[in-house]
């Protein structure tokens, strides 16, 4: 199966995979905006904007943009990486006129009402606040600040209180006016569609975004310095997380990552709990694990010791040979969803300017080789590590680390 492609005269691309059996059709608008791209001023600002489209646009209110999507059974949502923000909607194949309209009203024309603003200001600090509250959130957050440091790849997405309390409807604007460009942004579709008709669907309602003012800023990631960071917080548990260096997005041995994370800590049969955070310019390897802070030094030098055992002997011929398989069926039972599909085609053009198709992809997992895994196992266990650990008496533990 190929992908419909295209790129309007002002910039906007646009990418279709269609599946004529089903009845269902997924649409996203794409933006390269994300905390990646914020000033530390600004932090939590693209996500703060994410939350403020929905509250209304020029022609529509956030209860009219409820309504209508509710009216004909449509799902209708968004969420904001470190790279990207995406605003999605999924319908009956014969809305998709009306899924395009309230996205593209929504990321091309929102209100932002002061009123509006205030309240969501609110909502935000409070989500700033339940992940201050959730030390398995916060330790993964500590954990990329002692990775990479001070550098916007390291900054939570949500934003801080400080940031986010001085944000303003006028700040969210300019940020809107510099970052919400058809040039920076990709609209992916996939299900059952006429091309025809979403060509003609996003002229007109794409087709006059204006391209000029777009301002991104350039926010190489400098090479990881690991390092160790502590948060003292008054629980019962002592929550820690290791960082090992990875791949970039664009590194195509992520398939060889995914099968040894697979072994390593990604399935139900591994042997830790691990996952690969990819970003466009770098890439980390995380090892989570939770305990009472009396036994968090040896949980530690656990994870360490079964680290060194697996990159010293690798991984066995049938755990490979499972492991590639799960992310085979994992991959193909994905492709069912038009959002996955949709998903997946967005971000890869608009974060690598690629695209792959299904066939691509299973040649690909089928091509994954036993001793590239280990290879690449090996070099990624025995690097340096970043360590972070939330809990009583956090700094005093980790000095036994």
């Amino acid at each position: 199966m190929t992908f419909d492609q295209i790129t309007l005269p002002n910039g906007l691309r646009i990418i279709g995979e269609r599946i004529d059996h089903f009845r269902s059709v997924s649409v996203g608008l794409w933006l390269g905006a994300g905390s990646q791209y914020e000033t530390e001023k600004e932090a939590g600002v693209s996500h703060f904007l994410e939350h403020a489209v929905f509250k209304g646009t020029a022609k529509r209110t956030a209860r009219q943009i409820a309504e209508e999507m509710d009216a004909v059974g449509g799902q209708l949502n968004a969420f904001t990486a470190k790279e990207c923000t995406c605003f999605y909607a999924k319908v009956v194949d014969e809305h998709l006129p009306l899924a395009m309209d309230v996205v593209a009203d929504m990321v091309t024309a929102p209100a932002f009402d002061a009123a509006e603003m205030k309240k969501e200001k609110g909502v935000v600090l409070e989500e700033i606040a339940m992940a201050e509250d959730t030390p398995e959130d916060l330790v993964h957050e500590l954990l990329m600040l002692a990775h990479y440091g001070d550098q916007p790849v390291a900054r939570p997405i949500l934003g801080t209180c400080e940031s986010v309390s001085a944000a303003t409807p006028a700040g969210l604007k300019r940020y809107w006016k510099r970052m919400y460009r058809p040039q920076n942004a990709v609209l992916a579709i996939a299900g059952n569609y006429e091309w025809q008709a979403v060509l003609d669907l996003a002229g007109t309602l794409l087709g006059g975004w204006p391209a000029e003012g777009l301002k991104k800023r350039d926010c190489a990631t400098a090479p990881a310095k690991p390092s160790i960071l502590t948060r003292e917080k008054d629980i019962e548990q002592a929550h820690i997380c290791l960082g090992y260096p990875a791949l970039p997005m664009n590194d195509d041995r992520n398939y060889e990552l995914a099968v040894f994370n697979s072994v390593f800590g990604g399935a139900m049969s591994s042997r830790l709990y691990s996952y690969p955070n990819a970003y466009t310019d770098s890439g980390m390897l995380s090892v989570y694990a939770a305990t009472n802070p009396e036994t968090a030094p040896a949980v530690y030098g656990m994870i360490l010791e079964e680290a060194k055992a697996i990159a010293g002997s690798g991984m066995t011929r049938e755990e490979f040979s499972m492991a590639r398989e799960q992310m085979k069926a994992g991959y193909i039972l994905g492709l069912e969803s038009t959002s996955a599909r949709m998903q997946s085609a967005g971000r890869r053009l608009l974060l690598l300017n690629t695209t792959r198709t299904e066939s691509e992809t299973i040649d690909r997992i089928n091509a994954i080789r036993y001793d590239d895994v280990n290879d690449l196992m090996r070099a990624t266990l025995t690097a340096p590590h970043s360590v972070a650990l939330v809990g009583k008496n956090a700094a005093e533990v980790a000095g036994k680390f």
